[in-house]
């Protein structure tokens, strides 16, 4: 699943030039990306907002919504209704499409459709209007919702300013969207050297073959010298083995009795002839031994102290659960007009609203 962040007074193009600084090795300045636009009812837009964390994708998605003012006109006159819909525009890698539409069209039936990217008219006369080329782009919608044919923008949809959300997949889920990519051939399979850049004459120096050669030689060598040193030794040892004359100091006050003493054989004695101050000092020593079992208490582990709630997400739950028994179904919880601005508050505190969402209306 993916995080979603939501980034206020950006643009998609900005998001897009700034991504290698922001996500680094998440993002694939090499990926294939399109631009899609999607279209759902007006009630449902607080899901669209959070879709990313609901789905597995490799790169991360960058979406804003445009709301119709001036140019809604121009929707009217198509037979569409613009207060019944929002408007969503993602950026997206294009191995991504597929999984991230996957629900909304399997299982809300979404219709698909193509549409062209409009400018609006110079005789409107729209004080930030940008003229820019008309593109066809992919349009999803919901069914109940009418196709459109064209949709009007004063300005290009990378330009389109206002709250980002930004959806980041997992590293794991980067690494599988780059294999994918690779299988499916819109993509590459290499990662970035972002730590260091080896030039090419560094790489043929530490190429694997002529370092195993070296390393060989260079064992080969030790070996002979260890079996030199080895042997050298061995014959010092042989050599301090021989026996050797070695003089004895002349002692002038022993007598002859005494050399006859000393030329006798000595015969060892038995054991218990020893003194006893001698048998206790050869005696082996006894270490003492523990005793069998020992009833010495465990201490237990204290039980580690829950986090504390923020206060915003106090007030999050009281809200959820406060509609939950009033009997308001958990889809229609986002037309309240306490819920936007909670949303707001949380995103900018760092606080998750949707999985707690997801676990109070699933009680």
């Amino acid at each position: 699943m993916g995080i979603t962040a939501m980034i206020p007074d950006m643009t998609i193009g900005q998001l897009a030039n700034e991504a290698e600084s922001r996500w680094g090795e998440i993002w694939d300045e090499n990926a294939s990306r399109m631009l899609i636009l999607l279209i759902c009812p007006r009630k449902e837009r607080k899901l669209l907002e959070l879709h990313g964390d609901m789905v597995e994708h490799g790169q991360p998605v960058i979406t804003v919504f445009h709301r119709p003012r001036q140019e809604a006109e121009l929707l009217e006159q198509q037979g569409f209704n613009p207060r019944d819909a929002s408007f969503q525009f993602v950026n997206l890698s294009s191995p991504d499409m597929g999984p991230w539409l996957q629900h909304l069209i399997s299982n809300e039936k979404w219709m698909r459709s193509s549409i062209e990217i409009v400018s609006v008219p110079f005789t409107m006369d729209l004080p930030s209007q940008r003229p820019f080329e008309t593109e066809r782009i992919l349009c999803f919608r919901h069914p109940t919702l009418p196709a459109l044919e064209r949709y009007h923008l004063p300005f290009p949809p990378s330009s389109i300013p206002g709250k980002c959300f930004v959806s980041l997949p997992r590293r794991q889920a980067a690494e599988f969207a780059r294999q994918q990519a690779e299988v499916l051939g819109v993509g590459r399979l290499e990662k970035k050297a972002r730590i260091t850049q080896v030039s090419p004459s560094e790489m043929a120096a530490a190429a694997a073959p002529p370092v195993v050669v070296e390393a060989s030689s260079n064992m080969d060598d030790m070996m002979n010298d260890f079996s030199t040193n080895m042997l050298d030794g061995m014959t010092d040892e042989v050599q301090s083995d021989e026996p050797s004359l070695v003089a004895l100091p002349m002692q002038s006050s022993v007598s002859k009795s005494d050399d006859s003493t000393l030329e006798r054989p000595i015969v060892p004695l038995p054991p218990g002839a020893l003194p006893a101050e001698q048998n206790q000092q050869s005696a082996p020593a006894v270490l003492p031994t523990a005793p069998a079992s020992s009833n010495v208490p465990i201490p237990e582990p204290e039980p580690e102290p829950e986090p504390e709630m923020s206060n915003i997400e106090r007030e999050f739950r009281e809200l959820v659960i406060g509609l939950l028994a009033d009997g308001v179904d958990p889809a229609d919880m986002m037309d309240d007009p306490r819920w936007e601005g909670m949303n707001e508050r949380a995103a900018a505190e760092g606080f998750e609203t949707w999985p707690v969402f997801l676990q109070l209306a699933a009680m």
